[in-house]
């Protein structure tokens, strides 16, 4: 059998204009970050009259597609925890940093 790593939190996500944002936490159950030119929050969603996932879930990073990334490893984040934040058009892994 085969032990699940525990994944990163998302520490913080002050996207206010995302639907699983509430106050400045993450309530999706995980996220996807990346594409291959920058690090995006895919799990963004930007719903202003909808508040999406649950109650007293904070978010993990589930998946992240930059491979790039110095916290990346086998596509797994390898970070103790993440900040997204915002960027022109969409939500961003402030953790990020290039290898």
């Amino acid at each position: 059998m085969t032990a699940a790593m525990e994944m990163p939190r998302v520490q913080e996500c002050v996207v206010a204009a995302c639907a699983y944002n509430h106050t400045g936490d993450c309530h999706a159950f995980a996220i996807t970050i990346g594409s291959l030119d920058h690090a995006h929050c895919h799990t963004f969603i930007e719903m202003p009259a909808v508040r999406a996932g649950v109650d007293g879930q904070i978010a993990q990073v589930g998946a992240c597609q930059r491979a790039d990334c110095r916290h990346n490893e086998q596509l797994e984040c390898q970070a103790p925890s993440i900040r997204v934040g915002p960027d022109a058009d969409m939500a961003d892994c402030m953790t990020y940093t290039q290898r």
